[in-house]
């Protein structure tokens, strides 16, 4: 190609390009020369730095501390005098092996529990010795002893244990109340959770009222809601006040993870306080009754009634001697007369058969209720005394 033929704008941008290239090479050389000026600088600069390792290291002087806070003070003795009465509870399952036949024992679960009294007497949770074969109970000195069950309540999930030692080594735990819990006081729990003995938590009452669902699907009433945390193991532990005393013992928790979140319940010392003497005279809860069989709640809903029906008053009961009446049916199982509504017990509302059965536990055998009862439309009152169920 002749010079008149070369394009007149190829010609620069090809000497812009070189130009560039040129430059580009002195920025890399510079680059270059900066990184070993660096590694250089680097070299010189840990010449000149102190030893990574100071041989005459040694421990930092203690910084006395002023005297404990008045509430660790108080933590700390009810840790130490209440420890000594809970126990740790495991519960154990015998399997026989298929080939040889021999049976073994097997841990099934663990919990804890606490000394009631110097007989050798342990409250713990019922639901923590469902289908165990043997328990063994272990005190805080390292004791170790298989106990028998005295007797349960599922309706409450409370059991009493008997273990044989010498009653100056158990040592029982002071009973307090739960008519007179507020929320915000202050609670404490002892128990061995996931198997570690004798753990403190401590947090306050978040809730009065509660109810949960016992062994037996039958709901507990006016438990404690406590934010100390309770996890597995804790359960059949007991709840105590900052004056040491007990006013519940360790149920339950509400968890989707099965762990501690600060939603713990505790069945009220109040109920285990009526419940535990009972299983320990009788291995049960004897219950006084009215001697009457109430319909089932729905059945008074569809009726729009506003207690508990009568299906039944029991011939020389209680209820039968005061005049109630139950349910008439004709042979073809039409109701022919409605029975006595139960309207209140001694001033307390009766709505369902658990408020029923709740305010009959309170009482005892031999003791006179006043019913206040619905008949046709118009309200009346007896007294009724309390008898033994047959």
């Amino acid at each position: 190609m002749s010079a008149l033929d070369e394009d007149p704008i190829s010609t620069p941008r090809r000497t812009i390009t070189v130009a560039r290239s040129r430059g580009l090479g002195w920025i890399s050389m510079a680059g270059v020369w900066a990184i070993v000026f660096v590694f250089v600088w680097t070299l010189v600069r840990s010449d000149q730095t102190a030893p990574l390792h100071n041989p005459n290291a040694k421990p930092h002087e203690i910084t006395p501390r002023g005297d404990l806070l008045t509430e660790e003070q108080a933590t700390i003795k009810i840790f130490r005098d209440a420890s000594p009465s809970v126990v740790y509870i495991t519960t154990i399952e015998y399997r026989r092996d298929f080939f040889s036949l021999n049976v073994f024992q097997i841990p099934k679960g663990t919990g804890s529990g606490f000394v009631w009294d110097r007989e050798g007497h342990i409250v713990t949770n019922a639901h923590l010795l469902v289908n165990a074969n043997a328990i063994v109970v272990t005190l805080a000195d390292g004791t170790s002893v298989e106990a028998e069950l005295v007797g349960y309540e599922k309706d409450k999930d409370l059991a009493v244990l008997k273990i044989d030692l010498p009653s100056d080594k158990l040592k029982p735990l002071p009973i307090g109340t739960s008519a007179n819990l507020m929320v915000g006081q202050k609670v404490l729990a002892i128990g061995n959770p996931f198997g570690f003995d004798r753990t403190l938590t401590t947090g306050v009452v978040s809730a009065l009222g509660r109810e949960i669902t016992s062994l037996s699907r039958r709901p507990i009433r006016d438990v404690i809601q406590t934010d100390a945390a309770i996890n597995p193991g804790n359960s059949g532990g007991p709840l105590l006040d900052s004056s040491g005393r007990l006013i519940g013992v360790n149920t339950q928790i509400a968890s989707p993870s099965g762990t501690s979140v600060g939603i713990g319940f505790a069945v009220p010392v109040d109920i285990v306080n009526r419940v535990v003497p009972q299983i320990i005279a009788h291995g049960r809860v004897i219950r006084p009754v009215l001697g009457v069989r109430p319909a089932p709640d729905r059945i008074a809903r569809q009726w729009q009634l506003p207690g508990v029906l009568l299906l039944e008053v029991y011939e020389g009961g209680g209820a039968a001697k005061a005049g109630l009446r139950g349910t008439i049916a004709r042979r073809d199982g039409q109701v022919r007369q409605l029975g006595d509504v139960i309207l209140r017990i001694d001033d307390q509302q009766v709505r369902t058969q658990y408020d029923l059965l709740d305010i009959l536990e309170r009482h005892k055998v031999g003791d006179a209720v006043r019913v206040r009862y619905l008949r046709n439309g118009k309200e009346a009152d007896a007294s009724i005394v309390l008898r033994s169920p047959s």
